[in-house]
């Protein structure tokens, strides 16, 4: 189905959906109260008929063994006097003989055990309400009353206009105030739309609007929550960029000399060495790359976040032993403490498990001991009252206090580099930023007298009381 070429606007559409509704409902209520007042007009006229009727009756009386009207004309005239509507009488026997007033002016006769009927009638071309009165007493006859129908016209039609008048006119105010009010509620929306309308595609910044309606007030939020994770994913996708940029340019000038130096060389010895030299640099950049993605997929991890509750020491467990023939093969004694007790916390498993691989790799790339002393790695759970520490630590040159912080800055390098032996990649920086995600902290220290190095990541009390709840 083909869209609108002009679609209407809001503002009138709401406007169209409230007022015709209403001026039918106000159509129908007039029309109900119109029928109500011309019933209850018609009944009043009626009524006055019927007692012209009645006075006229009691004054009919026997003479000489028949009827006869004891009223004068003048007294007949004053008693039907009218100033807008002229009047007709007669006065007549069951049989059908005239006592008085007009020959022609007759109605049907009243049904039996009734005493009056109202009806139209046509007299001389003329359109005439009129009554029928039967009485009894002293002998049966009957009196008919009509009326021309000027006066009730004229009534009607000023009832009909003095109704409606002011109810068209409330309808008519009713109309602009409903078209102001409705105008001054979507007012949030034309600036919501001016707003978007000027904005570039790269100003994704939250927009200010001046919301009347708790609807608006949504929208808004909504669409600033979405032009905050729309943000959040192009600044990842311009960090991710920037840093394969960065990190990839010395890992391939690396491997780009070393293949040089080993075009250069004819010894088959040479070329081994080099290619043995390029085979490593290339595992690091594979490394390196892996991190990136990791950390660019990490930034827009917020929303598929799956926060339940997770068995930290099974987590732990399932790490060390994944690590373990790693750790012989650079005979480090990788060891965990705190994994006999079941620990909980709310998490994501896959963070978790991210951190544990990304802390236990750092720890045996970075932290071996100095020459003739055992290197160890030491995976550690400490249960507190208000909170549940995880921790690597290793026994290996460790860091000065003042250059840890810089650990978790994208690819450090420089004097840490020397201090590690080898750069200090994206490890801690992705392990911060799963931390982050799961409101959780990490904090970075020396190992004892000041050897080594330990990297420790604090879950809250919260986190552990919602993960035994959950569980």
């Amino acid at each position: 189905m083909k869209p609108h070429a002009n679609p209407p606007r809001l503002a009138s559409r709401l406007l169209r959906h409230v007022l015709v509704p209403l001026a039918l409902t106000w159509g129908a209520g007039t029309a109900v109260s119109a029928g109500i007042a011309y019933y209850f007009t018609q009944r009043a006229f009626d009524r006055s008929l019927l007692d012209d009727a009645a006075l006229i009756a009691t004054n009919v009386q026997t003479h000489g063994g028949g009827l006869e009207l004891a009223l004068t004309t003048r007294e007949v005239n004053r008693v039907l006097f009218d100033q807008v509507e002229t009047t007709y009488f007669s006065v007549m026997q069951p049989d059908g003989t005239l006592v008085a007033g007009v020959k022609d002016l007759r109605l049907p006769p009243v049904a039996p055990g009734g005493t009056h009927r109202f009806q139209d009638v046509v007299l001389n071309g003329l359109r005439l309400r009129g009554v029928i009165l039967h009485r009894t007493e002293p002998v049966p006859f009957d009196v008919v009353v009509a009326e021309t129908t000027l006066g009730r016209s004229a009534a009607l039609q000023r009832l009909a206009w003095y109704s409606l008048a002011p109810q068209l006119l409330l309808l008519l105010v009713l109309g602009w105030w409903l078209r102001r009010a409705i105008r001054g509620d979507l007012q949030p929306l034309a600036q919501l739309q001016v707003a978007l309308g000027r904005r570039s595609a790269n100003d994704l910044a939250a927009i200010h609007v001046d919301a009347t309606t708790h609807d608006v007030a949504t929208l808004a939020a909504a669409l600033n929550a979405l032009l905050a994770r729309l943000e959040r994913s192009v600044r990842a996708q311009r960090e991710f960029a920037g840093n394969v940029a960065h990190e990839l340019r010395t890992p391939l000038a690396g491997i780009r000399a070393l293949a040089d130096y080993g075009l250069s060389q004819s010894d088959p010895q040479s070329w081994r060495e080099q290619l043995q030299r390029i085979a490593t640099s290339q595992a690091r950049a594979s490394r390196l790359v892996d991190q990136l993605l990791d950390l660019a997929l990490a930034l827009e991890a917020e929303a598929g976040l799956k926060m339940e509750p997770v068995a930290l020491d099974a987590l732990v467990r399932d790490a060390v032993l994944r690590m373990l023939p790693r750790a012989d093969a650079a005979g480090v004694d990788l060891g965990a403490v705190g994994i006999d007790s079941p620990c909980l916390v709310r998490a994501d498993p896959t963070l978790v498990d991210g951190i544990l691989t990304n802390l236990l790799d750092n720890a045996l790339r970075y932290g071996a001991a100095g020459e003739g002393q055992p290197s160890t790695v030491t995976v550690a759970i400490e249960q507190r009252p208000d909170e549940v520490v995880l921790s690597v630590q290793d026994n290996g040159a460790g860091v000065p206090p003042d250059l840890q912080e810089q650990l978790v800055q994208r690819g450090a390098q420089g004097q840490l580099g020397h201090l590690l032996g080898q750069g200090a990649g994206l490890g801690l920086a992705l392990v911060a930023q799963y931390a982050t995600l799961m409101d959780a902290h990490m904090a970075l220290g020396s190992g004892p007298d000041g050897r080594g190095w330990v990297c420790a990541i604090h879950f809250s009390a919260a986190a552990m009381q919602a993960a035994v709840s959950a569980d």
